[in-house]
């Protein structure tokens, strides 16, 4: 069977304005021949303007979260089918940061997978243990729960990926060793194939949580790693590169 094809993709969260779009031009201008797919995820501010600026490269542009419900009376949110209309192509969905600081649950990342595939997003849903579930020796029965209730089992053969993030790990400057990455990779794996059949075997599994020039190779040529989930290593594009060169 195929092996999924890898993607970097670069999560700016709340950072960058008009002057930013510049490292996601020159970002672009440097992919040369990679064979790894590379998206940035910028402010909801900045989509549509970075999407028309990136048009005729080969740089993805995603969103950052989107609302279960397609509209409504919820101030502030984002549709799925806005972030589309603005010229994103994919979503991050179920971020620690959603769902510590946002008390977001299994199910309604789960909702909002199904909104973003019916907008025609391809979502990156994220999973991870805190430090404390780790230290308790839960990390694994922690993340499986989390791939199998946050991503429905009737979405077979849609095009998504998981992205494993120890909360313990993102920004911290701490990272799992390379056998830690692994066995949770290969946990979530089988968790896919039981959930999604022949299907779950073609979904890219990305690595986030400290990722930087200096790690990315080693993490990136682990078992089962499919690609990087990038926070601050993405705004500037001599990093972003360095990641995504490691491929």
């Amino acid at each position: 069977m195929t092996a999924p094809t890898p993607l970097i993709a670069g999560n700016w969260k709340m950072n960058g304005d008009s002057a930013s779009l510049g490292e996601a031009l020159a970002t672009a201008a440097g992919l040369g021949s990679t064979k790894a797919r590379v998206a940035i995820c910028p402010p909801a501010t900045l989509i549509s303007r970075m999407a028309n600026a990136l048009k005729a490269t080969n740089l993805l542009v995603g969103g950052q979260d989107c609302r279960a419900e397609a509209a409504g009376a919820y101030t502030g949110d984002i549709a799925a089918s806005m972030l589309a209309d603005a010229g994103a192509e994919l979503v991050i969905l179920g971020h620690s940061e959603r769902r510590s600081g946002y008390g977001e649950t299994d199910a309604l990342v789960a909702a909002k997978t199904v909104a973003a595939f019916a907008a025609g997003l391809e979502p990156i849903v994220c999973v991870g243990e805190t430090l404390e579930q780790r230290k308790a020796g839960k990390a694994l029965e922690v993340v499986t729960g989390q791939v199998r209730g946050s991503l429905p089992a009737d979405l077979a053969g849609q095009a998504f990926c998981v992205a494993y993030e120890p909360v313990w790990a993102i920004g911290t400057g701490l990272t799992p060793s390379t056998e830690e990455i692994v066995e949770v990779h290969r946990a979530i794996r089988a968790t896919l194939t039981e959930v999604f059949g022949a299907h779950g075997a073609t979904v890219a599994i990305l690595y986030g949580g400290s990722v930087k020039p200096s790690n990315a190779a080693e993490i990136l040529h682990a078992d089962e790693v499919g690609g990087a989930l990038v926070g601050g290593a993405s705004l500037k594009a001599a990093d972003f590169l360095g990641i995504i060169g490691a491929v």
